[in-house]
C-alpha cells in the first residue's frame, strides 16, 4: 500500500499564529508556514511592520497574512490579538509562540549578576515567560473550543536546557557591545521548557500537542572571537544559519508529528552531546 508521507507536512488550509513574527528567527518561520501552504498571522508589537510584511507573504504564496500588533505581555492586547486572528481567520491550528525580550536597555540587561536589577529581571520575563502563558492560554482555550485539537511550538534556548560557558564571551561582542548570557535569559527559557512539558499533558486529551524549539547559537552579528569560540564548542564546527530553525517548526506543527508532544528539540549542531 503506498502512503504519502510527503503530504504529512502539507499546512494547507490551516492558519499558524506566529508572535515575535518581525524578528531575527520569527520573519522565516512566517515565510515556512506560508511556503507549506498555511495562512498565517504575523504578531508583533510593530502592527505597521507587520502588515507589510504580511502582504508580502500573502503576494508570493498566494495564502491569506495579516499582521496583527500585540503586547505579549499585556493581557488585553493578547484578548485583543485573539478577537482579530479569529475574526480574519475563523479557526486557529498553529501557535509559534516565539516573542522573547533581550531588553532595549543592553547595559541594563548585560549586568553582572551580583548587581542585577529586579526591575530589569520582571521586564525580561514579562515578556519571556509571562508573554508565553497568556498566549498560550488564549490559544489554547480557542483551540478547544473549536474541538480541533491543534499544534504548539514554543522557542525556548539551549541555555533553558544547560548552562552557558562564560569563557566564549571574553572579547565576545554582538553589532559593536560587549556581551553575556544574563541569568534572567537562562531562567525565562528554563521557564518556557516545563511550561510546554505541562502543557502537553495538560492538553493531551485535547488533541493539542505541545513542543519546544530549543535554538543554538545562530549566526546574527557577533563578532569573530565569539563564532570561533562558540563554535570550538560544537561539534559541526560552526553557528546556526537562520534558516536551519524552520524546518524543525514545520515538522512540530505538520501532521508529520502526530505522535510527537511534550519533547525538547534541541538544534544545536550537537552541543548538548558534550
Amino acid at each position: 500500500m503506498k502512503y504519502a508521507y510527503k503530504n504529512l507536512f502539507d499546512l494547507s488550509g490551516k492558519t499558524a499564529i506566529v508572535t515575535g513574527g518581525l524578528g531575527m528567527l520569527g520573519r522565516r518561520f512566517c515565510q515556512g508556514f506560508a511556503e507549506f501552504g498555511a495562512n498565517v498571522a504575523v504578531v508583533d508589537l510593530n502592527g505597521s511592520e507587520a502588515d507589510q510584511y504580511a502582504v508580502q507573504l500573502a503576494n508570493e504564496f498566494g495564502i491569506k497574512a495579516h499582521g496583527i500588533e500585540c503586547d505579549v505581555a499585556d493581557p488585553g492586547s493578547v484578548q485583543e490579538m485573539m478577537q482579530a486572528v479569529v475574526e480574519r481567520f475563523g479557526q486557529v491550528h498553529i501557535l509559534h509562540n516565539n516573542a522573547a525580550s533581550k531588553s532595549a536597555n543592553l547595559d541594563a540587561f548585560f549586568a553582572a549578576f551580583e548587581d542585577y536589577s529586579l526591575d530589569e529581571w520582571r521586564k525580561i520575563m514579562a515578556v519571556n515567560i509571562d508573554g508565553m502563558f497568556l498566549v498560550a492560554q488564549a490559544v489554547g482555550r480557542r483551540m478547544i473550543e473549536q474541538g480541533t485539537g491543534g499544534s504548539i511550538i514554543q522557542t525556548a534556548s539551549i541555555y533553558g536546557v544547560f548552562a552557558s560557558d562564560k569563557r566564549i564571551y571574553e572579547g565576545s561582542f554582538y553589532l559593536g557591545r560587549q556581551i553575556g548570557n544574563p541569568a534572567v535569559y537562562s531562567a525565562s527559557k528554563a521557564a518556557v521548557v516545563g511550561l510546554s512539558k505541562y502543557l502537553a499533558a495538560y492538553w493531551a486529551d485535547k488533541g493539542i500537542r505541545v513542543n519546544t524549539l530549543t535554538p543554538g547559537g545562530v549566526e546574527s552579528g557577533q563578532n569573530e572571537t565569539f563564532r570561533q569560540r562558540y563554535s570550538a564548542r560544537v561539534p559541526m564546527g560552526r553557528m546556526a544559519r537562520g534558516e536551519e530553525m524552520v524546518g524543525t517548526v514545520i515538522y512540530l506543527a505538520s501532521d508529520a508529528s502526530s505522535y510527537v508532544t511534550g519533547q525538547t528539540l534541541l538544534v544545536d549542531g550537537g552541543l548538548s552531546v558534550w
